[in-house]
């Protein structure tokens, strides 16, 4: 089964370059009018501005599980981008939620190690 989360966003300009210190790198393909980033081995997570997904924009959430929480959240703070405070859980999962210039809650957890 493969995965494409798409992320309704108002300017895909802006929204490109908050992406891509997300990810850490430009998107892996442009198809039309849409950016993906692959972010597993079937799993995409897909920028997309066009009108028709106007109503949508603001409402995505998305988990990404991660090993290496510090070193993405060091990444964003270099390039001025904010999160919520880092929680963890009962389990020793460490969780925080980013959210992008449109207000789509994007969240890194990980489990911890051991």
């Amino acid at each position: 089964m493969d995965l494409h989360s798409v992320v309704c966003v108002r300017d895909l300009a802006i929204s490109q370059k908050w992406y891509e210190v997300f990810f850490g790198r430009p998107a892996d393909e442009i198809i039309g009018e849409e950016l993906l980033w692959q972010v597993g081995e079937n799993a995409w997570v897909v920028l997309d501005d066009r009108d028709v997904r106007a109503g949508r924009v603001g409402g995505t959430m998305i988990t990404f599980g991660v090993t290496d929480l510090d070193d993405i959240l060091a990444r964003l703070a270099a390039h001025g981008i904010g999160h919520e405070p880092v929680e963890t859980y009962g389990n020793g999962v460490r969780h925080v939620e980013i959210i992008d210039p449109d207000g789509n809650s994007l969240s890194l957890a990980q489990a911890p190690t051991g």
